[in-house]
């Protein structure tokens, strides 16, 4: 029992420095990122594209920035879905600092690129009567920051060493106490039992695609690293960290006045998240 929680603290510590540089380099690319200039095109024929494009980058703040434009009548629902569809919060991050599967961040990527674009225009396409709304833009509306945190008034040492590493920890305690559940259920179980039990469930897409929507960066740390851990199958993964729309969710439902349509919205990430997990997992399990 011991030796489980003391290999999750050692595991955890050896990954800590790579997540502290990559969310320092994330700062600097948030920091040069903003659609202000260009914005026409978050409304024209390439918005799902951009907008899926743009949810791929590893952290929230886009599913956040998308949520605010939307509640403004400034994006359409096709462009709105599929940045929170391509938005895996923690993933890549986790995945490129633990080495052992970075090598599925492409396929991942790819994936969840491809469902993202196809889902916002068929959105865009079935809701072609939407209207949007003629208010310019403003910055306020347009700069995406790192989990919804805000740059305003803020040192640059703050900005680009405090908070990324405050973040830092962050992930890493909740890296921490996912590796010290499943080595502490892996001692008093048994890892055959575990893996018959977990990977061979049909269900586990429905369960993934659940924590998915939880708002945290937490819940794409345990699908992450449930998954790096071999209790997950690869479909199941993607499913969860496509309904993982980070804080997006939260900022509609800000709007009491739109209850239903911020739960179809929900239904609707749910459902296809379930849905690209069942097909992948059929897939895996016809070519295995």
């Amino acid at each position: 029992m011991w030796d489980a929680i003391l290999d999750a603290f050692l595991d955890t510590l050896k990954i800590f420095p790579f997540i502290f540089v990559i969310y320092v380099l994330i700062e600097l690319l948030e920091h040069k990122t903003s659609f202000s200039k260009d914005h026409e095109r978050l409304q024209g024929n390439l918005a799902p594209l951009i907008g899926a494009a743009t949810g791929i980058i590893p952290q929230c703040g886009f599913s956040v920035m998308a949520a605010k434009l939307y509640d403004k009548g400034l994006i359409r629902t096709g462009t709105l879905l599929a940045v929170f569809l391509a938005t895996s919060d923690e993933a890549l991050i986790i995945l490129l600092s633990e080495g052992s599967r970075a090598d599925m961040i492409v396929p991942l990527v790819v994936i969840k690129l491809i469902v993202a674009v196809i889902v916002g225009y068929a959105a865009n396409f079935m809701l072609s009567g939407e209207k949007l709304s003629v208010m310019p833009l403003s910055e306020e509306d347009v700069h995406a920051f790192s989990c919804g945190r805000e740059h305003e008034g803020k040192s640059d040492l703050k900005v680009y060493l405090i908070d990324p590493l405050i973040h830092s920890l962050k992930i890493a305690l909740y890296l921490l106490i996912v590796n010290m559940v499943l080595g502490c259920i892996i001692y008093e179980v048994g890892e055959d039992s575990i893996s018959s039990l977990i990977i061979g469930g049909s269900f586990q897409p429905f369960i993934t695609s659940a924590i998915g929507l939880i708002p945290n960066c937490a819940s794409s740390v345990i699908i992450t690293q449930t998954y790096i851990d071999g209790f997950m199958t690869f479909g199941s993964c993607v499913a969860g960290l496509c309904a993982n729309a980070g804080l997006g969710f939260v900022v509609l439902f800000r709007n009491g006045k739109r209850i239903k349509r911020n739960i179809l919205l929900i239904v609707a990430t749910y459902l296809i998240s379930v849905a690209v997990g069942v097909i992948i997992n059929a897939i895996a399990l016809l070519v295995a």
